[in-house]
């Protein structure tokens, strides 16, 4: 099993993919089958964050008392979800021939491309080293199997934070799960972990 690091990171890399696939999509079908992928994968990698590796981070790592401008960051760090969540809502329900749907993921990207830096060269160096390499695989499973549990989409007005997330991801999830049988999708093969039509 990979490092709770490697997990990330590969999410991270998969939502890149995804982006470039839907600004450089052939047409309106390819496009909306990309959006769907991408919002099932942000979604669902937004909520494992908050409710294992944030949460984890908090525990295992401990920023000097003094560094006021450390821990500011730190607390910064955990509520950026928020925005991306709020523009996913938007860009979730647009039609890709609005002309606020490439902006809107732009913007998106923008935002995620600053949480994701800091995520992979501070938060996760510094939780790796804090922790065992069988502490960092049961953080990887217990994000893997969380995803599988989460919303599907963006739910911005939902708690961000354990333990309401959790029992507000439970009540939003099926519904979302359900509605997925009803979007298209992108052909599987494409991504490493293909939405829920396979």
């Amino acid at each position: 099993m990979d490092r709770i690091a490697n997990i990330i990171r590969a999410d991270h890399r998969e939502l890149a993919l995804c982006y470039r696939r839907i600004v450089d999509a052939a047409d309106e079908d390819e496009q909306t089958r990309h959006q769907n992928q991408f919002t099932w994968e942000l979604a669902r990698h937004l909520v494992g964050e908050e409710l294992v590796l944030f949460p984890a981070i908090e525990k295992n790592v401990r920023d000097d008392p003094v560094d006021e401008q450390q821990q500011q960051h730190r607390h910064d760090e955990y509520h950026p979800h928020q925005k991306i969540k709020e523009n996913l809502q938007i860009f979730q329900d647009l039609h890709c021939s609005d002309p606020r749907f490439i902006p809107t993921i732009t913007v998106l990207m923008d935002d995620l491309a600053a949480h994701i830096h800091t995520e992979e060269t501070l938060d996760l160096v510094r939780l790796e080293s804090a922790i065992t390499s069988e502490e960092s695989q049961r953080l990887a499973r217990r994000f893997t199997r969380t995803k599988w549990f989460a919303p599907t989409r963006a739910h911005p007005s939902l708690p961000g934070r354990s333990p309401y997330e959790a029992a507000t991801a439970l009540i939003a999830a099926p519904l979302d799960h359900l509605q997925d049988f009803f979007r298209r999708w992108p052909d599987p093969e494409l991504y490493p972990t293909p939405g829920p039509e396979e």
